[in-house]
């Protein structure tokens, strides 16, 4: 059975996350229905992770099967047609047929946009979340080293964050590859993250916490035993979701 890989952005806003709900609109839900409009079949779509409410993405990779001949340029020009707008395939193809988006992914990579100005420029308020004072750069970015690496994320692990049906054995351990803030523009900034795997909110959790480092209210050392703590009640609040973007999704092929 032909194995088919698309590349999707969207805008999170109006979605209830990715995965597919019975009551609530959904990414997965809305690809899954228009594509099985145009097939003419039951699609089961396999993201590469699940995003929640309001994230965003710019790379997220889906994979499904099908019994049926499809001229991918036409399915793509099709989908796009009646897809919402606020959701695109930006490409698809055909994958091996072992391939499967969530299962063959190797690594991950996040951002997490900031504007720090007085006031929020509007167009950025659904994609940045407004932090109007200057903060502690360089604590920050010390806090953020302390993460490369492998360390056992429990402190910034939201409940029911890790997926059963997946037996890895590692529990809330996670290597990161990047952790950094980066300057963007006039108050623009943004949080970099890749990794081989985050837990649920993982992203956000870390975000929350070390901007309170930024704004003088924690120093490296207690972000240092917060990590190391593997307690989810000493950390800090987690960062809101519509500053959270999935980049990009790697895979070794």
């Amino acid at each position: 059975m032909p194995n088919f890989k698309l590349l999707i952005a969207f805008d999170g806003t109006d979605f209830s996350g990715w995965q597919k709900q019975l009551n609530a609109p959904t990414v997965q839900g809305e690809l899954e229905r228009v594509l099985g409009q145009i097939t003419n079949r039951p699609i089961t779509l396999h993201g590469a992770g699940r995003t929640d409410a309001g994230v965003h993405a710019l790379g997220m990779i889906a994979s499904f099967k099908i019994d049926s001949s499809i001229v991918l340029h036409k399915l793509l020009r099709s989908a796009n047609s009646l897809l919402p707008s606020a959701i695109r395939i930006l490409d698809i193809r055909l994958a091996p047929p072992e391939f499967h988006a969530r299962y063959s992914t190797v690594s991950k990579s996040y951002i997490y946009k900031i504007e720090t100005g007085r006031i929020q420029t509007p167009i950025n308020r659904l994609y940045a979340v407004h932090i109007p004072q200057k903060l502690a750069i360089n604590t920050i970015q010390k806090c953020l080293k302390i993460l490369v690496g492998t360390h056992d994320f429990a402190s910034f692990e939201a409940s029911g964050s890790r997926d059963k049906s997946i037996t890895t054995g590692r529990g809330s351990v996670r290597t990161l590859y990047q952790a950094e803030i980066q300057h963007t523009g006039t108050d623009q900034l943004q949080f970099v993250f890749s990794g081989d795997g985050f837990l649920r909110h993982m992203v956000r959790n870390i975000v929350g916490t070390v901007l309170e480092a930024g704004k003088g209210r924690k120093t490296e050392e207690d972000f240092k035993k917060i990590l190391e703590a593997r307690d989810r009640s000493v950390a800090s609040a987690t960062a809101p979701a519509h500053g959270l973007f999935l980049t990009t999704v790697h895979y070794t092929e």
